[in-house]
């Protein structure tokens, strides 16, 4: 039996509490090669996916800042917001990637949430691409599904907030920042049987779960499923 990187389940923010995830970081992030076609790369560094460290800001506020170029203002509590200082850049980051069903902001808005009094955080910013990479590769999924709009459950945990989460494990692929928790407005065995389809066929290398609601789908760099 494959081990899963999130056994048992439902969607986080309203429905984490029933699910958990099991897998391990060290094997490889993916990298986005010309479009239309998408591509992997081995990082040549050891240890490049090795256990995440994360630096939390809290110097600074970002309550007066403006949206991102125009990009609509991420609805987050101010506390988080004050917590993590480079969120407009990240968000811009996102936006500039041009995604056709995924919103920026609402991949913001997923990052900002609490568990007892850990905050989770936006990933460290030499890993943005990681997650740019991931997001890519999702948003090809429902164009080719032609599914016009995607919700972003999960995606980046840092490693005192994933301990918080019941059942998650401190090797998840979510630490890595590779690793991301969708809904579609189909069903997700739909999303998890086509994702499958499509990695199988050189789309991109990486792990997909289905679960009642939602589908996993990580660029670890190697095909798994549960």
């Amino acid at each position: 039996m494959i081990p899963s990187d999130e056994p048992a389940a439902s969607i986080e923010s309203n429905l984490l509490h029933r699910r958990g995830m099991l897998g391990t970081l060290g094997l490889t992030a993916a990298a986005w090669a010309a479009s239309p076609t998408l591509g992997w790369a081995v990082t040549s560094k050891k240890g490049a996916l090795g256990a995440p460290r994360v630096s939390v800001a809290t110097s600074g506020s970002s309550r007066s800042r403006p949206a991102a170029g125009g990009i609509q203002r991420p609805d987050v509590p101010e506390e988080w917001l004050a917590r993590n200082s480079a969120a407009y850049d990240y968000l811009r980051y996102l936006a500039k990637l041009n995604f056709k069903c995924i919103n920026p902001t609402q991949v913001i808005e997923a990052h900002a949430k609490k568990r007892g009094s850990v905050w989770n955080s936006i990933p460290p910013k030499a890993w943005w691409n990681r997650q740019g990479f991931n997001l890519r590769v999702i948003d090809r999924i429902a164009q080719m599904m032609n599914v016009r709009e995607v919700e972003v459950v999960s995606a980046y945990r840092n490693p005192a907030y994933n301990a918080r989460c019941p059942g998650a494990k401190s090797g998840s692929y979510h630490q890595a920042n590779v690793a991301t928790d969708v809904v579609f407005p189909v069903r997700a065995s739909q999303v998890t049987a086509y994702a499958r389809n499509v990695r199988d066929r050189g789309l991109f290398k990486g792990g997909v779960g289905g679960y009642r609601g939602f589908t996993h789908i990580d660029t670890r760099g190697q095909n798994v499923n549960w």
